[in-house]
């Protein structure tokens, strides 16, 4: 056997090197994982952004808010009792992180209690924000929730 010399470990370190890179490329693929814009119009609705944070602010002034509550039929929204069809008009958008296929989007009535309910046949296990949005005379609300679908 030779002697081991400085070059031969510059040459061995620099073969593991790329070893593990190229181990790291094949082992650990990116594409496996689904990232997706949230919103295919992305640019366009940035620009529209101020109405939303305006909505957000008129929405975290109520008294009284919107709430969501989960069973097994579904995410049920209930309106305060002052809300309803005649002075009231509703929508929500169901964002799945890691799907767009999944996201739900609707405009809804609300029924003589003042909720409306997202069926659980149209939910799969999984991580979703939901973005419900409202005008109630002439006023826009907005509020979101992060849900997690069981």
């Amino acid at each position: 056997m030779k002697n081991f010399s400085w070059g031969h470990g510059v040459v061995i370190a620099l073969f593991a090197f790329i070893v593990f890179i190229l181990s790291m490329l094949f082992l650990f693929p990116n594409g496996q994982k689904n990232s997706e814009m949230v919103t295919d119009n992305y640019y366009e609705e940035e620009l529209q952004y101020q109405d939303v944070i305006d909505s957000k602010k008129k929405a975290d002034n109520l008294q009284e808010k919107p709430v969501y509550s989960q069973d097994t039929n579904g995410i049920k929204i209930t309106f305060p009792k002052e809300y309803d069809n005649s002075n009231t008009t509703a929508k929500f958008v169901l964002n799945r992180t890691d799907d767009q296929n999944l996201d739900i989007k609707k405009s809804v009535q609300l029924d003589a209690d003042h909720t409306f309910v997202i069926p659980a046949q149209v939910l799969k296990m999984g991580n979703y924000t939901l973005r419900l949005s409202w005008t109630k005379d002439k006023t826009d609300y907005r509020m979101d929730y992060d849900v997690i679908w069981k």
